[in-house]
């Protein structure tokens, strides 16, 4: 049996101003606001975005232009997930409110906790040391924080409890668009 196509009750998503792809980074970004100022200054701003993830903070810069551009003109914008929306793309995600995502049919959403690749080296005077782990430790706190802050962004308005979101991410959790409208993340499935 065919899914019901809710596609023609949200004729706007067929054609979106803003069409990103691939590794959220700077490059995206430099795309997204090149997208931006080429787009219609009148009606709903559509933006869709398909990404195996990236750079969490390119992620939120981009969202914040979104969530800038909304509190500034009052203007309605709609987010449209294809395919994959990972990572530092659920972060992108978040800066629209629940009941303005919509994800295509077969779109699978990753959520997982911030990843963080360094090496400590204690080389040098015993009295620079402490400071050295003390920095390092509060880069990892504060990592956190930001963390929780998109956590929670990401569940507002759903009905999935910041604590599953932060328990299930430890393990990179997958969700199917269906499952993602059912649990209130996203409006609807096209």
């Amino acid at each position: 049996m065919t899914p019901p196509n809710n596609a023609s009750n949200y004729p706007l998503l067929a054609r979106p101003h803003i069409q990103l792809h691939g590794t959220v980074d700077g490059l995206m970004y430099a795309n997204f606001q090149g997208q931006m100022a080429n787009a219609p200054t009148e009606g709903a701003l559509v933006v869709s975005i398909t990404t195996l993830g990236g750079d969490p903070e390119m992620g939120r810069a981009m969202g914040d232009d979104i969530r800038l551009l909304r509190e500034y003109t009052g203007r309605e914008t709609l987010f449209l997930g294809k395919v994959a929306v990972y990572s530092a793309g659920a972060t992108f995600m978040s800066a629209f409110p629940v009941d303005k995502r919509f994800l295509t049919r077969g779109t699978r959403l990753m959520l997982h906790e911030r990843q963080m690749h360094s090496q400590l080296s204690l080389d040098g005077a015993l009295t620079a040391l402490p400071a050295v782990l003390k920095a390092k430790l509060h880069e990892i706190e504060e990592s956190i924080v930001i963390q929780e802050e998109g956590f929670r962004a990401i569940v507002a308005g759903s009905r999935v409890p910041f604590e599953t979101l932060r328990e299930r991410a430890t393990s990179n959790w997958y969700i199917e668009a269906e499952e993602a409208r059912d649990l209130g993340l996203v409006l609807d499935v096209i």
